[in-house]
């Protein structure tokens, strides 16, 4: 994992992606930010690009292939597996189910959005520091 990668962020919504966006900057972050409105699109970005991303931000219910869709189809790709990018999912609607699938896909973190902004920049700040100084397969080197 490069912690210069760029964020993938994975999100219909407009503002959300707004949001988090914000939120990422106010953290000074030092990586871009990619937008996918999709979860069909992501993978096109994913399977082809020769960047490491720092981590994927991904929204669970979206139109067309939705987070857990797009963390299937991740899991079944080797080259996206051996990249060993950290999925994430932030999303608005969480049940204990979902959670529970989430987690059999092997997913590193799975947040309920905060409603409040504030809480928000928490969570990206949770988030970002763990992986920042989390020993990863391509940091090691």
């Amino acid at each position: 994992m490069s912690n210069k990668g760029p964020i993938i962020l994975i999100d219909d919504d407009e503002d959300d992606q707004f949001l988090i966006e914000k939120a990422i900057k106010s953290r000074q972050l030092p990586n871009e930010i990619r937008f996918f409105a999709n979860g069909q699109l992501a993978p096109d970005y994913l399977e082809t690009t020769t960047e490491q991303p720092f981590l994927i931000l991904c929204n669970m219910n979206m139109p067309l292939m939705n987070g857990l869709e797009l963390r299937q189809r991740i899991n079944q790709n080797k080259y996206l597996r051996e990249k060993s990018i950290p999925f994430i999912f932030l999303t608005t609607s969480a049940n204990a189910n979902s959670v529970k699938i989430a987690y059999q896909e092997s997913v590193q973190g799975f947040y309920k959005k905060s409603p409040q902004y504030t809480g928000l920049q928490e969570q990206i700040r949770l988030i970002a520091d763990y992986w920042q100084s989390c020993l990863h397969p391509h940091n090691l080197s």
